[in-house]
């Protein structure tokens, strides 16, 4: 038997298996972490307090995801900074597929109100899915003289600047809703600014403003016992929840769109295996209809989409939103 030089090449077949172990060796680590996704429990980080839109859309999916993914999906409130520090905390975060953010119209309204965010709203995220819209609805006192839209628009045209309106704040979406019907109407109405919907609604009850836009679910109850007058919804099509109430479309003022929205993401960089596992997870979950009742029921309708075309909406909503704050030179912070 003769022993191998020393120097001399291995047979091709040992070279070839020492050849397969190295490359299996050299492969990153993170091909076996996305082999294995997901391993442990999910975050979903959401900007504001337990309760609100965001937080409940939050908590709605995130049941299913546990299911499908077969992981613990938790909710973790982040509060501060009108949603940005959640943002920034997805944004930074580790782009393993752990850490998501639930967007929603605060996502967009954020980079046009504030002078600086320390994080692209569009680039730096990796879009999944739609998860819901959400129409507002513009309401009045019962004693104010409007009973519709048309009779609205034409009492603030004849007297510019007499009356006003309440939004939850300077920079929410209700704020920026009635900005845009001030443009496209041609009015002028007062800006009276609040903290938070429960005092804006309370101002208008007491009648020391005229006109509030709101989401349609905190003020539904009043809407229905009429203890409010609806005037029309904000949102392209009737909504569920208020059948009777008209369109601003078919109340004469075509192109009027403005919809309340969630949507999830994670961080930019997320390798695709597993921002599709997500996004199908998502899909999967969206198409039960136990998840879409409870969406419906939390004054949303569920809606699904693709990373592109949420991705499209959020550069969409920004643009659209510095444009109306330009024109009505609402002051960044």
């Amino acid at each position: 038997m003769t022993t191998q030089a020393r120097g001399a090449r291995a047979p091709a077949p040992r070279r070839m298996a020492i050849a397969a172990l190295a490359l299996i060796a050299a492969l990153p680590t993170s091909a076996a972490a996305q082999a294995e996704w997901p391993g442990h429990p999910i975050r979903i980080v959401v900007g504001f307090g337990a309760g609100g839109g965001t937080d409940i859309a939050a908590r709605i999916i995130a049941q299913p995801l546990s299911e499908i993914l077969g992981a613990t999906v938790v909710v973790e409130n982040r509060v501060g900074a009108g949603g940005t520090t959640a943002a920034n905390a997805v944004a930074t975060a580790p782009k393993d597929g752990y850490t998501a953010l639930m967007m929603s119209n605060a996502h967009v309204i954020a980079p046009v109100i504030y002078k600086s965010v320390p994080y692209d709203s569009v680039n730096d995220f990796e879009m999944i899915s739609m998860v819901g819209t959400a129409g507002l609805i513009v309401v009045t006192h019962p004693d104010f003289p409007a009973k519709n839209l048309k009779e609205l628009i034409d009492i603030l045209k004849a007297s510019p600047g007499k009356y006003n309106y309440a939004s939850p704040g300077v920079g929410t979406t209700q704020h920026f809703a009635a900005e845009l019907m001030n443009q496209m109407a041609g009015v002028q109405m007062t800006h009276i600014p609040f903290r938070g919907t429960p005092a804006a609604l309370a101002a208008l009850s007491g009648k020391q403003v005229d006109v509030v836009v709101e989401l349609i679910q905190p003020v539904l109850g009043q809407v229905q016992s009429g203890s409010l007058r609806p005037i029309a919804v904000t949102s392209p099509e009737r909504f569920p929840s208020v059948p009777e109430v008209p369109t601003f479309a078919e109340s004469g003022l075509p192109g009027y769109d403005v919809t309340s929205w969630y949507g999830l993401a994670l961080p930019a960089g997320t390798p695709q295996p597993i921002a599709r596992k997500m996004t199908d997870a998502l899909r999967q979950a969206l198409a039960r209809e136990s998840i879409a009742q409870q969406i419906r029921t939390a004054g949303a309708l569920p809606k699904s989409s693709t990373p592109q075309e949420l991705k499209e909406h959020v550069a969409r909503e920004i643009k659209r939103w510095s444009e109306v704050r330009d024109k009505a030179g609402i002051a960044q912070q």
